[in-house]
């Protein structure tokens, strides 16, 4: 893929996945490990960063910025990830759906993966 396609594509998937917290904010609290404190705060910080990391995407001076942040940011996440699996699992999900959120989780590596790549200096 061409990077700067992938850059546009990274940033647009963020800004997107970011505005869902807000759009979905009880939706996003749901899914929050009950040993987190402050859901509704985390849920809006993880908002925003999601949007900020993916409009860092797209200048080359934030680009490295948004390379880490965004990283850390799958990886912080991730409770919340198998926090829903764990949700879908007690409310007896369909099959399908338990599936689905099994594959997320290594997902979560590919997500790392596609960020490291589309946001790394040209000469790596």
């Amino acid at each position: 893929m061409k990077r700067n396609l992938s850059h546009w594509l990274l940033a647009l998937f963020f800004m997107i996945a970011g505005m869902f917290h807000f759009l979905f904010i009880a939706n996003y609290e749901g899914i929050m490990p009950p040993w987190l404190p402050w859901h509704r705060a985390l849920v809006i910080v993880s908002g925003l960063c999601e949007v900020a990391g993916g409009l860092g995407v797209l200048w080359h001076a934030t680009r490295s910025y948004a390379r880490y942040g965004l990283i850390a940011l799958c990886l912080a996440v991730f409770p919340a990830n198998v926090q829903m699996l764990l949700n879908a699992q007690v409310a007896h999900a369909s099959a399908l759906w338990l599936t689905l959120l099994w594959i997320r989780l290594p997902l979560q590596i590919l997500l790392i993966v596609w960020i490291w790549r589309a946001t790394r200096p040209r000469a790596e």
